[in-house]
């Protein structure tokens, strides 16, 4: 696959996910993706899906904002640094609104289908994965 093409598909998901633009995630989502978020057990799917995870985000930092700082592409993926940023002005996950600004260095690796479209998206989850089953942390 074209790598200027995936990057540029990466520019336009930036947009759509601070945006919260529903025709760009059908775009450039597979109807088939299947995406998992804390607020749902079940998996979500698709545009719609994915933009859900930005609503639940959403729900306790209004506005929040990610910030593509860095991606690398090969073959059929492509790998990105984010930069996220908001403040925490709603209950989220169980927490009532602290005022207190967030900051998150975060790493995605998205997949892509031969029509340019996500079909998977995979969360570099660090330090909680080692603090999740220790119970330092939901």
């Amino acid at each position: 696959m074209d790598l200027d093409f995936l990057k540029d598909r990466m520019k336009m998901f930036e947009r759509m996910i601070n945006t919260a633009d529903y025709n760009l995630a059908n775009e450039l989502i597979s109807d088939d993706a299947s995406f998992y978020t804390p607020a749902s057990e079940k998996p979500l799917y698709g545009g719609q899906g994915y933009l859900s995870v930005v609503e639940f985000m959403r729900s306790g930092f209004s506005d929040v904002q990610w910030s593509l700082e860095d991606m690398v592409a090969e073959g059929n993926k492509v790998a990105v640094h984010w930069a996220l940023r908001g403040t925490h002005d709603g209950k989220f996950l169980g927490v009532e609104p602290t005022g207190k600004v967030i900051r998150a260095s975060v790493m995605n690796f998205y997949y892509f289908d031969d029509n340019g479209k996500i079909i998977n998206d995979v969360a570099a989850e660090g330090m909680i994965a080692i603090l999740r089953p220790l119970g330092l942390c939901p």
